[in-house]
């Protein structure tokens, strides 16, 4: 078979909130979801810290990231991609 694999590691995108930690940033995913008894849609948030060997990332970025192996006790993504500049103020 000639087909490209699809890989299997989840990507999220979302917004870098901190890049203070060497090689590390905190990235920020936020999404809505329909809340399971009431039925409102609500925003739910979560933080990862993900892997920047360069250290390009910086706050306000919009990066996407990649599951994965554990890379130290708290990371266990990738950062992989710019997705959009953080504007200047």
């Amino acid at each position: 078979m000639t087909e490209a694999k699809k890989s299997l590691k989840r990507t999220l995108i979302g917004k870098v909130v901190s890049d203070k930690r060497s090689k590390t940033v905190t990235v920020l995913i936020e999404r809505r979801v329909k809340h399971e008894l009431y039925g409102k849609i609500v925003g739910k948030s979560s933080k990862y810290h993900a892997h920047d060997e360069t250290g390009q990332f910086k706050t306000g970025d919009m990066i996407e990231i990649t599951e994965s192996r554990p890379i130290s006790k708290t990371k266990n993504w990738v950062a992989t991609r710019l997705v959009e500049k953080a504007s200047a103020v």
